[in-house]
């Protein structure tokens, strides 16, 4: 008597893992995160993420991931489109392709006159961060980056700005976390400024310097710096180095934003969103 299958074939099929329907990601599709259950449509991508928008306009952030998506009631594996190299394709920080230029001459194509709105930053080095990671965006989009230079009166300055559902603001912030300073500023600005007109996002991180992978500088992680040390001059005491002429080092040797922190490229690519986004 002969078997067509064995006990062996039937453990090592159960074994393996599911497979999916590969669907290509474009604008306006429309899909569910199957672990959330947020729906959406897709109005961005990049390599870490694509970014859904649901019905209120609240906007989140979803990795890629095998069969972590639903296209009516379907598991699917959302993938980006495969993009065709071309002599004027390249590729930026964050992952995005830029276009435009020619053969002989390969570049971005030109960036858009700037926007009323901007994006508020704590400081000049977050300001140069996102302009080396996300600075073909920031151009195609007209986005401008501005330094703050401190957000001890942020609901003052807000307000000088004038912001507007045609003027929108987005504020990146340091050390946001739950019982913060910056916290608690974040929140008296949200409390008197319409939602459509401004966010306010940020990361953990006391500085930003620490929302860069230490692996750029062949670390493992950064040294523990003691409470109440300015962090940029603890980090360069227990590494040591001089401070002066460490932050270019740090900042160059980002390549992409895979070399970020993801709690850092979450808050940013959220207000490039916002501010992006054309008003309803």
């Amino acid at each position: 008597m002969s078997y067509d299958r064995d006990i062996l074939d039937e453990f090592e099929q159960t074994r393996r893992a599911p497979t999916y329907l590969e669907v290509e990601v474009s604008l306006g599709l429309v899909v569910e995160d199957r672990s959330s259950g947020f729906c959406g449509d897709v109005v961005r991508w990049n390599a870490e993420a694509v970014t859904l928008r649901d019905r209120s306009q609240h906007l989140r952030y979803f990795t890629w991931k095998p069969g972590g998506f639903l296209i009516e009631g379907r598991p699917v594996t959302l993938v980006r489109p495969v993009a065709v190299p071309t002599a004027t394709q390249q590729i930026s920080a964050s992952g995005s392709v830029i276009t435009g230029g020619s053969a002989s001459s390969p570049g971005p194509k030109s960036a858009r006159i700037a926007k009323a709105s901007r994006i508020w930053v704590e400081g000049r080095h977050d300001a140069e961060l996102l302009e080396h990671v996300w600075g073909t965006e920031l151009r195609e989009y007209g986005i401008v980056v501005e330094p703050l230079h401190g957000a001890d009166d942020l609901l003052g300055v807000v307000r000088a700005f004038d912001p507007g559902p045609e003027r929108r603001l987005g504020i990146l912030l340091d050390h946001l976390i739950p019982g913060s300073k910056e916290s608690r500023i974040a929140a008296e600005v949200t409390a008197r400024i319409p939602a459509d007109q401004v966010l306010i996002t940020g990361h953990p991180f006391v500085d930003v310097w620490a929302g860069i992978r230490p692996k750029v500088m062949g670390l493992e992680e950064w040294p523990e710096v003691p409470r109440g040390t300015d962090w940029k001059n603890g980090l360069c005491a227990a590494l040591g180095v001089p401070l002066e002429g460490f932050w270019p080092r740090l900042r160059n040797s980002v390549r992409t934003f895979a070399d970020l922190r993801p709690e850092l490229v979450g808050a940013v690519e959220q207000l490039i969103d916002f501010v992006a986004l054309p008003a309803d």
